[in-house]
């Protein structure tokens, strides 16, 4: 037990070192304690057993939905790490298994991906259906929030600080349980097997380029590989420019204002969100095309 205490500290330090480059002594706030699976903890579906300075304990718990997890051919534990938080204690366990990886000849559905601030996510699929999912109550949340922040950064009290990092705390919960519902919709909804092609927007960086948009995107490329599936990063330049039917670019054919698409050149009209996730859709298309080629 003592050697894994040394061994966290240590972990700390190298993190740190790794991602600041800098000395920075570490503080641990929460109680924790990392414990190595066979060794410090061991588990089953009635029973967890875990070393204390008392001698080994052994505890019942809530295993609803974990049964998948004590197939020992696929999935394989290891080392947790139990802390105390809000007054109980949590034990989390990463778990590990393997996933073949989808290959560009398994690909039977693609579907692009705009990524914006009035809608979260606009969709477009090889079935050449149409999704959104609307931003305007988040956009109006994290306004709120950013307000808040603002107000008690200048009260620059005690209360005022602990304030601030519980609203911070509360935000990341929210905007991680939509981006958990969010990326878990988009692989639910589509066959396995998809090539997802995305793209980030680089203005407004509070909204667009913030650690929500990041977190979807990761949360969204775990679940895809999850599920067989597989997350390209296209080029985002003028897509939102660009006319899906023929192929005329023009900064004239979108009126940001009112978030209609029209081409100047053929006519057609339509969501300006929704033409940059059918051209997103198009670079899926021709991502697949070399190796089509290729094969044929």
């Amino acid at each position: 037990m003592t050697q894994s205490v040394f061994k966290t500290v240590i972990a700390r330090y190298k993190t740190i070192q790794t991602n600041q480059h800098q000395w920075i002594q570490p503080e641990f706030k929460v109680p924790q304690f990392d414990l190595v699976w066979n060794r410090d903890y061991s588990l089953n579906q009635d029973c967890f057993s875990v070393n204390t300075l008392n001698g080994r304990i052994k505890l019942a718990y809530c295993s609803q939905g974990m049964e998948k997890y004590f197939d020992k051919e696929i999935y394989k534990f290891g080392t947790a790490k139990l802390v105390y938080r809000h007054k109980k204690y949590f034990l989390h366990i990463p778990v590990t298994f393997e996933v073949s990886e989808c290959a560009n000849s398994d690909i039977c559905n693609v579907v692009g991906i705009d990524r914006g601030i009035n809608f979260v996510v606009t969709t477009y699929n090889s079935k050449h259906q149409s999704g959104f999912v609307s931003g305007k109550t988040i956009k109006q949340k994290r306004g709120h929030y950013k307000n808040l922040r603002k107000q008690l950064q200048q009260v620059r009290t005690p209360s005022s600080r602990k304030r601030l990092k519980a609203i911070g705390q509360r935000e990341n919960r929210w905007m991680q349980d939509i981006n958990h519902q969010v990326s878990k919709a988009l692989v639910e909804n589509n066959p396995e097997h998809t090539l997802f092609a995305e793209k980030i927007k680089l203005k407004n960086r509070y909204v667009s380029v913030s650690w929500a948009f990041y977190d979807l995107e990761q949360k969204l490329i775990y679940k895809a590989i999850q599920h067989h599936d597989k997350v390209i990063k296209v080029n985002p330049a003028y897509t939102s420019q660009c006319c899906p039917m023929c192929g005329h670019t023009e900064k004239a054919n979108r009126n940001k204002k009112i978030h209609l698409f029209c081409c100047k050149n053929c006519g057609y009209k339509s969501n300006d969100d929704r033409i940059g996730a059918m051209n997103l859709y198009r670079m899926g298309i021709d991502y697949l095309v070399p190796d089509t080629v290729t094969a044929e």
